[in-house]
């Protein structure tokens, strides 16, 4: 027999996030949340979207706000939103980005490993290191929280990085959190994305049409990476389970958009040109 259940979410009093509906049915499971697309896997991002959207009610207080479903925005004094080279991590004198770091005593050590492979993602390849943090000023304080996410950059101080347990606590998504943290933000807000991809703008529930915003970026002269972690997924916040972002390219069968574990070739050399590292080895 076939039947679709329309699902409503509890409406939240944050500003920026708003009830969304999600229709269930034997094929699909909830629209937006395809288990898996025409290239494999769901991306780091569909991960994130699904944890979000399942604790969109509890995710954080009346002072803060999501933007693009898990880059953290406050109001008030430490407003100031960054974009690449703004927010920096300081670099060290031996050429690395060294960033201090505190876990949660609630991650268990299988959690605890999970997250420190998320955080080797980043570090293979790049200039980037985290340090367990000791005196730090400056550090990411990496909580069990409601949800999967980051604020934008280097803030100054303590700066939360939510990983849920266990929705979040997959190395893609690790990852793609920390990426924001180093001050990238999703690869489909790049002001030139239109060259690249088409929005599919019926498909999108309407109140998450903000999640899609282009924004001036600093491209760092690289091409854009339909591979990035940082892309959203071809299903990205879908009504019907039609796709929401289209490459725009003759072999788009060929093209997965997003990553589920790993940071792609140009995500690595995006960290590098931002922290100005040039070339670095693995170890």
């Amino acid at each position: 027999m076939k039947w679709i259940i329309l699902l409503c979410l509890v409406s939240t009093s944050l500003s920026s996030i708003h009830t969304q509906k999600f229709f269930f049915s034997p094929k699909w499971g909830p629209i937006g949340f395809k288990e898996r697309g025409e290239h494999g896997e769901r991306t780091a991002m569909d991960e994130i979207i699904k944890a979000n959207e399942l604790h969109a009610s509890r995710i954080i207080d009346s002072t803060t706000s999501l933007r693009e479903g898990d880059i953290a925005v406050s109001s008030g004094r430490r407003s100031k939103v960054c974009f690449a080279r703004s927010c920096l991590w300081n670099k060290s004198v031996d050429g690395r980005v060294y960033i201090a770091y505190r876990l949660s005593t609630e991650y268990t050590e299988m959690e605890t490993k999970l997250i420190k492979k998320g955080m080797e993602n980043v570090e293979k390849g790049t200039c980037v290191r985290f340090v367990p943090r000791t005196h730090q000023e400056d550090y990411i304080d990496i909580q069990a929280k409601s949800g999967c996410w980051s604020y934008l950059g280097a803030r100054g101080g303590r700066q939360t990085v939510s990983l849920q347990s266990p929705d979040c606590l997959q190395v893609g998504v690790i990852s793609h959190e920390l990426m924001h943290a180093l001050g990238f933000v999703h690869e489909q807000s790049r002001f030139d994305r239109d060259s690249y991809v088409t929005v599919m703008w019926p498909n999108i529930w309407r109140d998450r049409l903000r999640n899609f915003e282009k924004f001036r970026t600093d491209n760092l002269d690289l091409p854009y990476d339909y591979g990035s972690i940082m892309h959203y997924g071809m299903y990205a916040y879908s009504q019907d389970g039609e796709p929401t972002i289209v490459p725009k390219n003759s072999n788009t069968k060929d093209i997965k958009l997003g990553q589920t574990t790993s940071l792609s070739h140009i995500d690595k050399l995006k960290i590098n040109k931002l922290y100005n590292c040039g070339d670095m080895d693995d170890n």
